[in-house]
């Protein structure tokens, strides 16, 4: 990312809000150009709690834009 000129933080936590209030954290792998969560994984297989979680985050960080990366498995896999 830093060798294309973007903007990005690694490890990166977030407040959590809920009715105006904050409620806790998260702590997303990367985050880019200030829109757009990145989570990394290394597993054999994603599992739906994978999913959940990167979608969880883009929900909660209000991101229209979330990739969940898996370096984990052999090769290419779609749903």
């Amino acid at each position: 990312m830093k060798n294309q000129g973007l903007h990005f933080q690694r490890g990166m936590e977030m407040d959590i809000h809920y009715e105006g209030e904050k409620i806790g954290t998260r702590r997303v792998d990367f985050f880019v150009e200030n829109q757009i969560m990145v989570e990394l994984k290394a597993l054999v297989n994603l599992e739906d709690v994978h999913l959940a979680q990167a979608m969880n985050y883009c929900q909660a960080y209000n991101l229209p834009i979330g990739l969940l990366i898996n370096f984990g498995a052999k090769s290419l896999q779609t749903d």
